[in-house]
């Protein structure tokens, strides 16, 4: 049976340091849910909580109804997936998957079979006698990985599983770690600081920062609207250029930026657009034009740098330093002039901070 996770307005403290201020978050049974962000955001401290680690300040932490807040951690019966692996080395692979079923008194057949059934889950049939000091650093999170979910918990935590792993495994394991908790359906929350293994392998992702969520959305919400400015920088939107509306038309809103230069905003693609915004862009949301009569912020081209598909250009303009992507088939002299004009898909409406 599929739960869910609700986390109602939990505060946190180590000593005098608040890490943690009225966080809430729901994850719905059957997603998986990362918390992603730098270190020190919270996310870890998060984890912690709900495992029974850690006991909040204030706030309580329920799992399918059931109320876990002061319950002791040995008596959550959570599946846990740790960056270190955390193996017994005296133990072999078959017996450390095994271990959480002996632990709760299952018979010595039964939990031979399901052990050896979720080594074959996982690819590591042929290797249930080996010791973990015989594995590789991917075999050794596969069976970390089917050690939690042998006992099938009501709820999987991952934290910081696949850092201590080369690039290439990286992305193997995430596509493994996603395929077993689909297949489960168990309800499962992933720890990372890595935006791309976060935004692949969730449902729904958290943004945190200093101890409270920024955005919880969606990655395909995350990464095309942004909510602040906070979250527009995190995921690549280098480019914040403040906008004041100077006319209206029908259901078309025309801003002008600093240098004067003015831009339309229609509604059905950028919805109700406030007297006073932030346009948001990323280094392809912005054209590098040479003709002086384009419609876009004018600006002096700085570095040029050559990124295989484009050439990107560091430019000044009133609206300070702005990064945009250019043509390989016209290629533009640092220290010329040229206009940088919005591309409409790739731009974003945030309110000023």
């Amino acid at each position: 049976m599929t739960v869910s996770l609700e986390i109602n307005s939990i505060t946190a403290h180590y000593g005098t340091t608040k890490v943690l201020e009225n966080l809430s978050l729901l994850v719905k049974a059957g997603e998986l849910v990362s918390l992603l962000g730098a270190s020190g955001c919270g996310k870890t401290t998060t984890l912690r909580l709900v495992a029974g680690f850690l006991t909040p300040t204030s706030g309580t932490i329920a799992l399918g109804g059931k109320d876990l807040t002061r319950l002791p951690a040995y008596r959550r019966d959570i599946g846990l997936v740790f960056q270190n692996y955390a193996l017994f080395p005296h133990l072999s692979v078959r017996d450390n998957v095994a271990f959480g079923l002996k632990q709760r008194g299952i018979a010595g057949v039964e939990r031979s079979m399901k052990a050896d059934d979720m080594l074959a889950r996982v690819g590591l049939s042929a290797l249930g006698a080996r010791f973990p000091s015989e594995l590789s650093g991917g075999q050794k999170q596969r069976v970390a990985l089917a050690r939690a979910l042998v006992i099938e918990p009501p709820l999987l935590m991952f934290d910081e599983p696949l850092s201590n792993l080369d690039a290439k495994l990286r992305v193997d394991m995430r596509v493994e770690i996603r395929q077993l908790q689909r297949a489960n359906g168990t309800t499962s929350v992933y720890v990372t600081h890595d935006q791309e293994e976060a935004f692949s392998i969730s449902d729904r992702v958290a943004i945190m920062h200093q101890g409270r969520i920024m955005q919880f959305d969606t990655p395909e919400e995350l990464y095309q609207r942004p909510a602040n400015a906070f979250v527009a920088r995190f995921v690549g939107f280098e480019n914040l250029i403040p906008m004041k509306v100077v006319a209206r038309k029908g259901e078309v809103a025309t801003a002008q930026a600093p240098g004067g230069v003015t831009l339309d905003f229609p509604q059905r693609r950028f919805g109700a657009v406030p007297d006073d915004f932030v346009l948001a862009t990323r280094a392809d949301g912005l054209a590098v034009s040479a003709d002086p009569a384009s419609a876009g912020i004018p600006c002096r081209l700085g570095l040029r740098t050559y990124l295989g598909r484009a050439y990107q250009y560091q430019c000044e303009t009133e609206a300070g330093h702005l990064i945009a992507n250019g043509s390989l088939a016209e290629p533009l002299a640092s220290g010329s002039a040229a206009r940088l004009v919005p591309v409409p898909e790739q731009c974003c409406v945030l309110k000023p901070e």
